[in-house]
């Protein structure tokens, strides 16, 4: 089997995703795309006839992101008519498995030339009607297989691990602190794609969503995020999401300790790779920065819905044949706070070693596009440092996560 070379990695910043409040809200998502692909052919001389599909996640594809935004994005990038594209879903983890797909077809010598990410425009799909994810069939499947809100999901795991609301919040703090560390030394640069508008002015150039400003007094004060979605009701017989929980945890009553500080930020935004076969490479004077060790993806408890990139880490350093010990640099998506902290703790990792530039409690998380994005900011920060190995992995729900692990070239 052929090797997967990673060549580039690009992004957009991440807008605020709030309607009127955002920068890029009034950005159409396939043009989010469209310019980190854009750029990532234009500053790697790559032929756009040379492509043999652009694959990427999109979490929510109603409204403006529907209709295959992969192949609309690479029309808009002016690719030309003959390079496809195809748009997938794993909710969370779909940029990363956009990527491993995309990885699978060179690997596999079918493909030579693949551009895979995700989009995610949250300051629009907030404003779309939710009834479609909640028709009779689902509401059937949630009663025989319990999956409830992600946010209860995440306070039940703190409750059942004896997880206290100081060591989330702790984290948060830390993940602000480490983002504005990364901002403030410029080691975001290499990898962001400016946002342009229709008359080419610049919309966004830096990280719009963090707080740099937080504190750990700040954190206290707020609010617990769920307990008012514990007790929504999803369908006419009166069934809410807490309803669910007991169906599995009869006897558990969860801490509310998750706030909106210590969840991940509702942000737009778009990355990209490019994955290039070695012959391809070679032939055509691109450098890899990295090549795909392994990738996987498992199926965990859909009740608890976020334990996933534990196994799934374990499962790729099995296909790799390494250990936890041959891994550099982790980036584990904080899509809240007990994620990345059961992650640590689980694995007995060094925090040094995890999500050294923040995470998306601080930066955002635009779900369909987290995954590419995480795998270039662990790229640039593994050529920082010199690191040889990284793992990125993340949760998605229905209790899944895909995870990865690359080693430079």
């Amino acid at each position: 089997m052929g090797e997967a070379w990673i060549i580039d990695a690009a992004r957009t910043p991440r807008g605020i995703g709030k309607a009127g409040a955002g920068a890029l809200a009034g950005i159409h998502p396939q043009r989010l795309l469209s310019g980190v692909l854009a750029a990532l052919a234009a500053r790697n001389g790559i032929n756009p006839a040379d492509i043999d599909d652009v694959v990427a996640g999109v979490n929510t594809q109603q409204g403006k992101q529907g209709l295959d935004l992969a192949r609309m994005a690479a029309l808009d990038a002016g690719f030309g008519a003959g390079v496809p594209g195809v748009t997938l879903d794993r909710f969370c983890g779909s940029g990363l498995s956009a990527v491993s797909i995309a990885a699978m077809g060179i690997m596999s010598g079918v493909q030579q030339l693949v551009f895979a990410g995700g989009v995610e425009s949250m300051s629009h799909t907030r404003t779309l009607e939710r009834e479609f994810m909640l028709d009779s069939g689902n509401l059937d499947l949630r009663k025989r297989v319990p999956q409830p809100h992600q946010g209860l999901c995440a306070d039940l795991i703190a409750t059942l691990e004896g997880v206290s609301r100081e060591e989330l919040d702790a984290l948060a703090l830390a993940s602000q602190q480490r983002a504005a560390v990364a901002m403030a030394e410029g080691r975001f640069a290499r990898g962001l794609v400016p946002v342009r508008g229709p008359d080419g002015a610049v919309l966004l150039a830096q990280e719009e969503y963090p707080r740099p400003q937080t504190t750990a007094e700040a954190l206290a004060a707020l609010k617990p995020a769920f307990p008012t979605v514990a007790q929504r009701v999803i369908d006419n017989q009166g069934t809410s999401f807490s309803s669910l929980i007991r169906q599995v945890y009869p006897d558990v009553e969860i801490r509310f300790v998750h706030t909106a500080a210590t969840s991940s930020g509702v942000v737009d935004g778009a990355g990209a790779v490019v994955l290039a076969s070695a012959d391809y490479a070679r032939a055509h004077g691109l450098k890899p920065r990295a090549r795909i060790k392994a990738m996987t993806v498992i199926g965990d408890d859909p009740t608890l819905m976020l334990n996933g990139p534990v196994p799934a880490a374990r499962k790729a350093l099995a296909q790799a044949g390494m250990k936890l010990g041959d891994i550099d640099l982790f980036e584990v998506n904080e899509a809240f706070a007990i994620v990345a902290l059961k992650f640590m703790r689980d694995l007995d990792l060094d925090p040094a070693r995890v999500n050294v530039n923040g995470g998306a409690m601080a930066l955002g998380h635009p779900i369909g596009a987290t995954g590419a994005i995480l795998l270039g900011t662990l790229l640039d920060e593994m050529e920082r440092q010199n690191a040889a190995t990284g793992l990125v992995t993340m949760c998605a729900a229905g209790g899944m996560a895909p995870a990865m692990i690359i080693e430079r070239v």
